[in-house]
């Protein structure tokens, strides 16, 4: 679909939604990055699944990577509170592959620096973590933590400064930590990190149409007009 024709339909649509929602969306749409993204490797447990998209969401990560070697990634509703509709989904559960390979190669090619949250020998502090480059946070298992897989492709490490006995937090609370330190400093930068005009574009009648009733039908009848 030309740009033209899209803008057409964006305005189409916006008939069936109120004002005060489109307003949302492009104030929603506005503060969107693709310059992080979160990759979670073999999570099960739903609250956590859930908790990481609510945090991608709440801090404004478009876009989740999920790799599903031996666990499935299951989010509960109840806890999303419908976060996950608003995110971009990737999945890999492919089988008799390497899918940690295949999520990690695509998003080198992509341009992403991987790294991998886990306390490690070579690891920096998240408060020096640099933002400059197009990165992706890597989240592993409840028990295990990222595979050995993830440890040799990844291209750094990463860990969170604790003050306790403990080693580290669960999942949950450490992907909110880590993008809540990294969104807010990348927002204090003078890096470009909005999504482009194209890409909000995009992302804005993705969004009108999940936000009015039969959005895809009405899309489908607009452009069989």
């Amino acid at each position: 679909m030309d740009r033209l024709k899209q803008a057409e339909l964006v305005n189409y649509l916006r008939e069936f939604a109120t004002e005060s929602r489109w307003e949302k969306i492009t104030e929603v749409a506005e503060q969107r990055t693709r310059h992080i993204t979160v990759v979670v490797e073999d999570i099960y447990q739903s609250h956590n699944a859930s908790a990481v998209l609510r945090s991608c969401d709440g801090f404004g990560i478009q876009d989740v990577h999920i790799i599903e070697n031996k666990n499935e990634f299951d989010a509960s509703s109840q806890v999303t509170i419908g976060a996950d509709q608003w995110l971009t989904l990737h999945r890999y559960k492919k089988e008799g592959i390497d899918n940690t390979e295949a999520c990690f190669k695509r998003l080198k090619k992509q341009g992403y620096k991987l790294i991998a949250t886990t306390p490690h020998e070579d690891d920096t502090n998240l408060n020096d973590l640099s933002i400059t480059d197009k990165t992706a946070l890597v989240f592993g298992s409840e028990i295990d933590g990222i595979s050995n897989r993830a440890k040799e492709l990844a291209d750094g490490f990463v860990k969170i400064p604790m003050a306790g006995f403990s080693e580290s937090f669960n999942i949950s609370v450490s992907a909110a930590v880590c993008l809540y330190n990294i969104t807010r400093r990348l927002k204090e930068s003078d890096i470009l990190w909005k999504l482009s005009e194209e890409e909000l574009d995009d992302l804005k009648l993705e969004w009108l149409k999940k936000s009015i009733k039969a959005g895809e039908q009405l899309e489908k009848a607009f452009l069989n007009q």
